[in-house]
Order: structure tokens, then C-alpha cells, then sequence
């Protein structure tokens, strides 16, 4: 589990990478919980929020990044 602070020291791409990574694993980890062969289900808890944090850094840049054009825009 990475924390947020580590998270938004990544780059856009590393956090896609990271994105992608955490989907496949829960993937994997709601595969086995249907074939009841989970060894610890709070790693399924654990993924979703890493995820959702992941995913709200990516939005708060994009955001930013909106916000720089409006205002550039705003400008001329």
C-alpha cells in the first residue's frame, strides 16, 4: 500500500501504471473470493481505497490543468 503523499509525487504516467497494476490484482483477489479461495479479504478493501485514491489524485490534476487553460484563456 502506497500512501497518498508517495502518490502525488508520481507522474501522470506512473500513476496509470499504478492504476492498471491494482486493477488486475483485484481482479485476481475477486476471482478467488468466488471460488472461496481468498486468504485475507480485507486486501479487497485495501485495493478499492488504493484505487480511489489513485483515481482522485489523476482527477485533481486534470482538474488543475482545466483551470490553467480557463484562466490562460481568460487572459487574452
Amino acid at each position: 500500500m502506497t500512501k497518498a503523499k508517495e502518490l502525488r509525487e508520481m507522474s501522470d504516467d506512473q500513476l496509470h501504471h499504478e492504476l492498471v497494476t491494482c486493477q488486475k490484482e483485484l481482479f485476481r483477489l475477486r476471482f478467488q473470493a468466488a471460488t472461496e479461495r481468498l486468504d485475507a479479504p480485507s486486501n479487497l478493501r485495501k485495493l478499492r481505497r488504493e484505487i480511489a485514491r489513485i483515481k482522485t489524485i489523476l482527477r485533481e490534476r486534470e482538474l488543475e490543468r482545466e483551470l490553467a487553460r480557463e484562466e490562460e484563456g481568460s487572459q487574452q
